[in-house]
């Protein structure tokens, strides 16, 4: 399968926000690449539901907090759909524990997946993308409000803004641009399990809009900074929340 069109790859996008952002892309007039590291049922779901709209898409299977892994994702994008031409790195998982109850197992997990895993797909992209490309990382407005429980998760989405900011001028010369979303909090079961209904409506009021974000909120915000429009957009970290913070 080889295709003209600029190619997308989305990591954790079997579902919830990243299953949003690759519905977006494709019907923005990408190639999506549908990354997941379990779900297979669902990747292979949106897909279909993909090709079944005229889109070119593929799942492949990758857990982002393995060098190899990472490196095979970039091989069968190359082989199936071509050069990559913009990266979402959307994949996460967050748990949230006071820091002094935290163990050793969730401390490791969540730094594998948000930080390293976010790594080693910048390092692949920065010798395997196209000149010209978008790379779009996720963060989280949980910075800015310094909740009980969110430290660890915090200091991952830390990590993830400094790669933003720093390899944004690491790729001078290429004219490929590096940002990073921050969501507030999203309608999604990464953010709603675990919650009572008390502490939902308690989120969902706090914004001065009143609600809870929807993913394709967030997919709208990832096509503006994948797309043409956002050339001039650089090593920046854009706070989708509703005005929460």
């Amino acid at each position: 399968m080889s295709t003209t069109k600029r190619v997308a790859i989305v990591t954790g996008a079997s579902r919830g926000i990243g299953a949003a952002i690759a519905r977006r892309l494709a019907s923005d007039g990408y190639a999506v690449v549908i990354n997941y590291a379990a779900s297979a049922a669902e990747a292979d779901a949106l897909v279909a539901e993909l090709q079944a709209q005229g889109s070119q898409a593929i799942a492949v299977r990758a857990d982002v907090a393995s060098t190899a892994a990472v490196r095979a994702l970039f091989d069968a994008t190359e082989q199936q759909l071509g050069k990559v031409d913009v990266l979402i790195n959307n994949a996460g998982i967050m748990k949230t524990v006071p820091l002094a109850e935290a163990g050793d197992d969730a401390y490791a997990q969540m730094f594998d997946i948000n930080v390293r895993g976010t790594f080693n797909t910048l390092r692949e992209a920065a010798g395997r993308m196209n000149n010209g490309g978008r790379i779009v990382n996720f963060s989280t407005t949980a910075l800015a409000l310094n909740l009980p429980g969110y430290a660890i998760y915090n200091a991952t989405k830390a990590a993830v803004e400094s790669f933003t900011h720093v390899f944004a001028k690491e790729l001078r010369g290429r004219d490929i641009t590096v940002n990073a979303v921050a969501p507030g909090p999203v309608a999604t079961a990464l953010f709603l399990d675990g919650k009572t209904e008390e502490q939902i409506q308690h989120f969902a009021r706090t914004p001065p809009l009143q609600r809870l974000g929807q993913p394709e909120d967030i997919a709208a915000v990832v096509s503006f900074l994948a797309g043409p429009d956002a050339g001039w957009v650089n090593g920046q970290i854009l706070r989708a929340n509703g005005g929460l913070a």
